[in-house]
């Protein structure tokens, strides 16, 4: 085991954070614990984690918040023990470390049990949270709209309803029921139980009206024949830094794990005239709480209706598979395909931290990759990369559309109108006999309307799958 604390700072350079946030002020102190087992092969699909790039990425999400960090330590295990999930001797070993720091707050980076949390409270003396409980917290301090508060209110509550066990003194049977004798009334438990089921309830009820006002303005934007385009990727991959290259948004990106919640959507226009819709979404980590999952899956339902998703790697990052892995899984429990190659589409970002060779590296591997499968290794930060990018996204969006040429009376202001609205227009020309000639572009689900209302005419290329 090797402990670490603030006097140092070492673990916390090593992540890349502001030294400023391990000495913040009053903030509650905090000790990181990491553990990892010693008897375990290769990850899912040989995807495995460095303890070390965990330890990091376990400091980055304490001083994603008010938190002040005053000790870390990776600790191997052979097993995980029933009741403190770390052995005696290590459990003894950071009580007196807590002891010693003072610290009000032990962050464990694993998923306790309800009765190992209480038997590690006990013994340390001080507040323990695993990394469930850690993630929930970020993201409450992170929303900022009605939607992104009311889906980590309702995380929280799931997560606490399967905490509610026998560990403190207020948690006795009450007094209660009819008539002056009384019955035997109902636990504390009991009631806690109730009033969370109650505000669940609430919540799924509001959450549910967003769902449907989403789906409302989904609705509207495919009357706009704009296809969408979501980015995704591990929580600090420099989304919203791509983002905010694409569409000269101001939306908060910094180098801080979760730093955007809420989703933005911004119109961007692309080098062939083509508009789109590209939507920001939160950040995924590894061991995302399966709460927060199902909490999101309205916000994240803009990324299963998405027309092209942009998948953004930190190449930069030692865990960068790893990492691809994590937020395939999610992909994948969003039922969207991760390997399709036709609809998702792998962004190399960060490639302005690598050094000369690791470039030459990079860029060799993406180029063998063939057709759809290769990547788009940009800069985010520089805007590197960002003419291959844009030129790939309309390609990719234009092979999915079909071409229609149609032919119309200049007088004809209404059925001009509608097209207008509902496809995207190419091209209008007039000849001197007073008609319109017209090229226009539509998703396939949409072609066939067109043809049958306009006789309009597929030009060649194009159609689905083309």
């Amino acid at each position: 085991m090797e402990l670490k604390t603030s006097r140092t700072s070492s673990a916390g350079r090593a992540a890349g954070l502001p030294v400023e946030h391990e000495t913040a002020g009053d903030a509650t102190r905090v000790v990181v614990i990491v553990p990892h087992l010693t008897r375990r092969g290769g990850g899912e699909g040989g995807v495995r984690r460095s303890p070390e790039a965990r330890l990091d990425e376990a400091i980055g999400l304490v001083l994603a918040i008010d938190l002040k960090l005053v000790g870390s330590a990776l600790v191997g295990l052979s097993q995980v023990r029933p009741a403190t999930y770390l052995g005696s001797g290590k459990v003894e070993e950071f009580a007196e470390l807590v002891k010693a720091e003072e610290a009000g707050l032990v962050f464990v980076d694993a998923p306790l049990s309800p009765v190992q949390q209480r038997n590690l409270e006990k013994a340390f003396a001080a507040k323990v949270i695993d990394r469930t409980a850690l993630i929930l917290e970020i993201f409450g301090q992170r929303a900022r709209t009605k939607e992104g508060v009311l889906q980590v209110e309702l995380a929280h509550l799931n997560y606490q309803r399967s905490r509610l066990v026998r560990s403190w003194t207020h948690l006795e049977r009450q007094r209660g029921g009819f008539g002056f004798l009384g019955g035997p009334g109902e636990t504390q438990i009991e009631a806690d139980r109730r009033l969370i089921g109650e505000r669940i309830v609430k919540i799924e009820r509001e959450l549910e009206q967003v769902k449907r006002t989403r789906a409302l303005h989904r609705a509207s934007r495919k009357k706009v024949p704009y296809p969408v385009v979501a980015l995704v990727g591990y929580t600090n991959a420099g989304k919203s830094t791509l983002f905010n290259r694409l569409t000269r948004a101001d939306v908060m990106a910094q180098d801080l794990l979760f730093a955007t919640l809420d989703p933005t959507l911004r119109a961007v226009q692309l080098p062939t005239g083509d508009k789109v819709i590209l939507s920001d979404t939160v950040g995924f980590i590894s061991d995302l709480p399966t709460q927060l999952v199902a909490a999101f899956r309205a916000t994240l339902e803009e990324v299963i209706e998405a027309d092209l998703i942009l998948h953004v790697r930190d190449m930069s990052h030692e865990d960068a598979d790893a990492q691809a892995h994590d937020v395939k899984g999610v992909l994948s429990d969003l039922d969207i395909d991760p390997e399709d190659d036709h609809r998702v589409i792998e962004v190399w970002n960060k490639i302005d931290r690598l050094d000369e060779e690791s470039r030459t590296g990079l860029f060799n591997t993406a180029e063998r990759r063939e057709g759809d499968a290769r990547p788009i290794p940009v800069s985010a930060l520089t805007g590197e990369g960002m003419e291959p990018l844009l030129a790939t996204i309309s390609q990719r969006l234009s092979r999915e559309r079909v071409s229609l040429a149609i032919d119309l009376d200049a007088a004809d202001g209404g059925n001009l109108s509608w097209l207008y609205r509902h496809s995207e227009v190419l091209e209008r020309r007039e000849d001197g006999e007073g008609r319109l000639h017209l090229a226009v572009r539509v998703p396939p689900d949409r072609a066939e309307q067109i043809e049958r209302r306009f006789g309009a005419r597929r030009l060649k290329g194009t159609g689905e799958g083309a």
